[in-house]
């Protein structure tokens, strides 16, 4: 990692100091950054931090950006966000819209719900919080909708995990104005089932491995995804087929299928009881193969910093059904919930919008949390 420097040409236009969170939000979403082609997003966020937050020392690992206060404060929270989305699709640029059931104003668009909206919370914050009542460091990453491997929070605690130290942690995933605790773990693998080629006119001396992973399929259709309770919030489970590959022609015997399977799996398992469930399943595969896993994320809906916050923000809490890197987060240790604007069902949808509001709540309960007010005085 490198103090901040000038990595490509000037975006000093592309984003504005000045303008709020949720002006900041259009902006930022209007800069394409699918997974892999962050770094134009990345540069105008480190120019912003350089020329209009004095008060931060910003740092700059590839695509990644960690910008801290050194108050000597008794206390330092994390507040971190990714700037990666899903491929754009068409919805860009971010339009102005009104929710038809419910008349909020909205931004509509890539990247409004994950997590573009939060950023922008964060962003705004991090300009304007020169004497946070707390140590902050806040954090920018890259590669969080691809494989794990690929991660930019990943890349920093391999990296630099000195500067990751904190007693809390908020990631500023879509929350739909709640506090969402823990995480789903999710494991990938691949079953391989194999046959023996033939013509199908004399299918009877080929082995259809299409027909061998029947068995697997059905099961998997009829299975009832467990719902386990974890410090008293439900988390849902969910396991599916999610790619098949097989066959060369419409007159061969398939001699070998692939199956991939997703499992997202609640904090009560772990990523090696979540494997061997799924070689359970798939006992007369060929060739059972991990393709990726992540870890779940334990609620600590007691631990005092959780119960701490949850009480000043004062909101409802859940669980978080999706993986979001407060697994990472609290594989270091640090206590950390979700909490961003936006629907989570929205995200990575051709539906995906954020209610103005919710921005707009986010930024001024963390404001009053970082500055120490209660709430009321936010």
């Amino acid at each position: 990692m490198t103090a901040s420097s000038k990595h490509a040409g000037d975006t000093t236009d592309l984003l504005a100091p000045d303008r709020g969170a949720v002006e900041l939000a259009r902006q930022l979403c209007n800069i394409p950054s699918e997974s892999g082609y962050e770094t134009q997003l990345a540069d105008a966020i480190e120019q912003l931090l350089t020329r209009h937050a004095p008060h931060l020392t910003v740092l700059r690992d590839g695509d990644a950006i960690v910008a801290r206060t050194e108050l000597g404060r008794d206390t330092r929270v994390l507040i971190a966000g990714h700037l990666d989305t899903v491929p754009i699709n068409g919805l860009l640029p971010v339009v102005d819209s009104v929710n038809a059931e419910t008349g909020e104003a909205m931004l509509r668009g890539r990247g409004t719900v994950d997590m573009k909206s939060g950023v922008a919370v964060q962003l705004a914050l991090a300009l304007e919080l020169a004497t946070p009542a707390m140590d902050i460091t806040w954090v920018w990453y890259d590669h969080e909708e691809v494989e794990e491997e690929r991660n930019g929070l990943g890349r920093l605690v391999r990296n630099h995990r000195d500067l990751l130290y904190a007693d809390l942690a908020v990631l500023g995933e879509p929350s739909n104005g709640c506090i969402e605790l823990g995480c789903n773990g999710t494991i990938t693998i691949r079953a391989t089932y194999r046959g023996r080629r033939s013509h199908t006119a004399r299918a009877w001396k080929g082995i259809n491995s299409i027909h061998r992973a029947g068995r697997l399929l059905n099961f998997l259709h009829e299975y009832q995804p467990e719902r386990p309770v974890v410090d008293g919030l439900e988390f849902r489970e969910g396991i599916q087929a999610v790619r098949c590959s097989a066959g060369v022609a419409a007159n061969v015997v398939p001699d070998l299928t692939e199956i991939d399977i997703n499992f997202r799996f609640a904090p009560s398992r772990s990523p090696q009881e979540a494997e061997q469930l799924l070689r359970d399943m798939c006992f007369d595969a060929d060739h059972f193969e991990v393709l990726d896993v992540a870890a779940a994320s334990h609620p600590s809906r007691y631990s005092p910093e959780v119960a701490d916050l949850v009480k000043k923000l004062g909101l409802p809490v859940r669980a978080k059904l999706g993986w979001t890197d407060v697994a990472r987060l609290s594989s270091l240790n640090i206590p950390s919930i979700n909490f961003g604007p936006g629907v989570p069902t929205l995200a990575h949808t051709d539906y995906e919008e954020v209610s103005i509001a919710q921005i707009e709540q986010a930024w001024a309960l963390q404001r009053a949390w970082l500055l120490g007010h209660s709430i009321c005085e936010g």
